[in-house]
């Protein structure tokens, strides 16, 4: 069952997945209406669950679950993940790819592989002040707080 995003509870459980390139408008367009249909009738066990999502940058998808009322179970979070797939292969795009970096340089949001990111680093072109994305954040109160941050108050701290 679809809730607002922001009508969740601050302990949602999310799953934010990045694509390795910025999608078009109208793949922005389609995705949404997939991800809207996808929610609707995401269950566990036969219950619905109370799921949302945001679409952020043109670059984010992320999914929310309130599990005070229905947790994802392993059934219900293998069917996001076939979901997701559907998505990585009808646009040719990569989702599920855990070893990049996603960050901003100036207004612009780059997308680099880990160890392409710790060069940069090496080479002095990004920062502790670089603003980062966080896909770790467990939860739409740790979202909120601590997805995007500089990278000094990230796990990408790292590197520095």
């Amino acid at each position: 069952m679809y809730i607002p995003f922001e009508n969740l509870p601050g302990e949602s459980k999310i799953w934010i997945y990045q694509s390795n390139r910025k999608f078009s408008e109208e793949e922005f367009s389609e995705i949404e209406t997939a991800l809207q249909s996808f929610i609707e009738g995401w269950a566990a066990h036969g219950t619905s669950l109370e799921a949302s999502y945001q679409m952020k940058y043109n670059r984010f998808l992320i999914l929310a679950v309130n599990q005070d009322v229905q947790a994802a179970t392993g059934c219900s979070i293998d069917s996001s993940v076939e979901f997701i797939q559907s998505l990585e292969k009808k646009y040719d795009v990569d989702l599920l790819d855990k070893m990049n970096v996603t960050f901003k340089l100036g207004e612009h949001i780059a997308h680099k592989p880990l160890i392409d990111f710790k060069k940069m680093v090496k080479d002095k072109s990004v920062s502790e002040n670089t603003i980062v994305f966080n896909n770790l954040v467990n939860n739409i109160e740790e979202y909120n707080e601590s997805w995007e941050v500089p990278a000094a108050d990230s796990w990408h701290s790292r590197f520095f």
